[in-house]
């Protein structure tokens, strides 16, 4: 992280903020307390409860020692020195930190003066640097200011309590942890302070339980989906609607199980590289089998059934299949992060010089759907191969670079921007990673196309070439959407639950004045619905003003109000969620303004 002013603002507010709690809780033991995107931590063992209420306590000490013009003192000390000095103050997680500095700093030289002369005998690391700031004496590399004065006493704020288990294993002790927001101005944090308002009012979790979209229960399990009727309507339509996009551009669809044998991950490679992230296996007859984390090795299997020829070339498989990964329990949020979700998944099997029209294809793909959903503003990572270090990757020096060449001239056809990470591939291939900005302007990686030059060696993949010969073909790994779960944990933060009206759960509601107008609001609900409109009735056993609300709350798109005007001009009387009244129109004509928004 960059160390500019505003990195020293923050780094010495998070030291003022431990000052602060010492004088609270004089028996706190301190973990660590680093900068953030947008402002600091500190995590603390207490021995005091400390709640969301207290948190402008805090911060009006915090102010208090700002006033005090404190100076951030910097001391040079041994690790000898150092263990004694955080051993006398009872400080096990600063005594954990040194103890590690001690065992690991050779090799930590190694890698940061890049040493590859085994004669040379880099420096151990045999001291460290202490920060006095008031009554507190820190653990730390330093990037501090110089005095308190320079920190505006209003650009600042502590704004939630959390926990965190220390160094984030769910094995060691649970942590308190304050987070604060900070800037140089009191401008930029009020600025911020709304932008974080707005964040929080599109909060999916908060408008899935409003919408009734998804829950989450403990009997079932963390990280586990449970969606219902309305949100079930959503992901249906999303997935009717990309299921009918593949089968247009010549997708095969296919279905695979969401277990299976101990073997088939071993070919992959999968339980040599990615066993972390798998769940234990399952005893069946007295064989292993495993929750699938990936669809791909069953795809590649598929391909295996029969032989191919040149000519049925490219064959290109799709595939929702829920897979599962495990998740820390305290990374799991929402839709976004879930242990079991479904993949958009997508193969191509095609041959080298079909590579560039294929990736080009994805792209195009890529654009159309994002487009739908609203999201014009792409921007593209590029993950290449360092070829200064050959050793690290599979496939030859002419695959890679045509490989490389055709993701860029597919992404530059687009006039998309792009950036290229040099040595970020995989060791298998390079890939396209897309990102969309939502409403916020925040990023969200969403599509994936990734080369592979690895699988189809280890599944033995071949093709009969016009020659009568055997030969290899290429693997794109390619999800459009990526997660399900992830993408509509998007498009309600986006829309802030104001979903398109082709994707909303309901998309009209008729509101009868009275019991007296109850018969013709039925009549045109199954009008409606053979036109296949999702529609509901509001009847009257609440005022109509209430059930406009209600409507409103569960933002439906459109409300159709029935009067006696209404009944006797044969017409029905419209309002726009947000929007409001927009007139007496005919059943004709309300149904030309609808069809128009899909």
């Amino acid at each position: 992280m960059k160390i500019d002013k505003l990195y020293k603002i923050r780094h010495s507010l998070a030291h003022l903020l431990a000052t602060a709690i010492l004088e609270i809780d004089p028996k706190a033991k301190f973990g660590i307390g680093p900068v953030t995107e947008n402002g600091f931590y500190y995590d603390f063992l207490l021995s005091k409860k400390i709640e969301q209420k207290d948190l402008p306590l805090i911060e009006n000490k915090i102010k208090e020692l700002i006033k005090k013009n404190i100076k951030f003192e910097r001391k040079k000390i041994s690790l000898t020195k150092a263990k004694k000095f955080f051993k006398n103050l009872n400080q096990p997680f600063k005594l954990e930190l040194i103890n590690d500095l001690q065992k690991y700093s050779t090799t930590e030289y190694e890698k940061i003066l890049d040493i590859k002369d085994k004669k040379i005998k880099p420096k151990k690391i045999n001291y460290v640097t202490l920060y006095k700031t008031y009554k507190f004496i820190d653990l730390c590399r330093g990037g501090h200011v110089s005095k308190s004065s320079e920190i505006n006493l209003e650009s600042f704020k502590l704004t939630k309590i959390a926990g965190a288990h220390w160094r984030g294993n769910e094995n060691n002790p649970m942590l308190t942890r304050i987070y604060g927001v900070a800037f140089e101005t009191k401008e930029q944090l009020e600025s911020y302070l709304k932008w974080e308002e707005e964040v929080q009012k599109r909060d999916h979790r908060i408008l899935g339980q409003e919408l009734e979209l998804f829950t989450v229960d403990e009997n079932v399990g963390s990280g586990l989906i449970l969606w219902l009727p309305k949100g079930a309507i959503i992901r249906q339509t999303i997935q009717e609607f990309i299921i009918d996009i593949y089968k247009k551009n010549n997708y095969q669809l296919v279905f695979t199980p969401h277990i299976t044998k101990q073997k088939l991950f071993e070919i992959s490679g999968h339980l040599s590289y990615y066993q972390e992230n798998m769940y234990y296996p399952i005893k069946i007859e007295g064989e292993n089998y495993y929750l699938k984390p990936m669809n791909c090795p069953f795809h590649l299997t598929i391909y295996k059934q029969k032989t191919k020829s040149y000519r049925d070339l490219p064959i290109r498989y799709a595939e929702l299949g829920t897979v599962y990964r495990y998740e820390r329990s305290g990374t799991l949020s929402g839709l976004t992060r879930v242990r079991g979700f479904t993949q958009d998944d997508g193969h191509i099997i095609c041959t080298f010089n079909q590579l560039p029209e294929e990736i080009h294809n994805c792209l195009n793909l890529v654009k159309f759907i994002l487009e739908k959903f609203g999201f014009k503003d792409f921007k593209v990572f590029l993950s290449i191969w360092d070829k200064s270090n050959k050793k690290k990757y599979l496939g030859t020096n002419k695959e890679w670079q045509f490989a490389i060449e055709s993701l860029k001239k597919s992404v530059e056809k687009l006039n998309w921007q792009y950036e290229i990470m040099k040595g970020e591939a995989a060791f298998y291939g390079p890939k396209i990673d897309v990102v969309v900005k939502d409403a916020l302007g925040r990023d969200w990686q969403i599509s994936t196309i990734q080369l592979d030059f690895n699988l189809t060696k280890k599944f033995d993949l071949a093709y009969i070439d016009k020659d009568n010969k055997t030969k290899k073909p290429y693997l794109i790994h390619r999800a459009l959407l990526g997660s399900i779960e992830r993408f509509i944990g998007l498009l309600i933060e986006h829309y802030e639950g104001n979903l398109p009206f082709w994707l909303s759960p309901i998309q009209i509601a008729i509101i009868p004045v009275n019991i007296n107008h109850l018969s013709y609001a039925e009549k045109l609900l199954e009008l409606l619905k053979e036109k296949n409109y999702r529609v509901k009735i509001l009847e009257a056993t609440e005022s109509l003003s209430k059930r406009i609300l209600i409507a409103e709350k569960e933002k439906i798109p459109y409300m159709i109000i029935i009067g006696d005007k209404e009944i006797k001009e044969n017409k029905i009387s419209i309002r726009k969620h947000k929007i409001g009244n927009i007139g007496t129109l005919s059943l004709n004509k309300f149904l030309q303004i609808i069809s128009k928004e899909y």
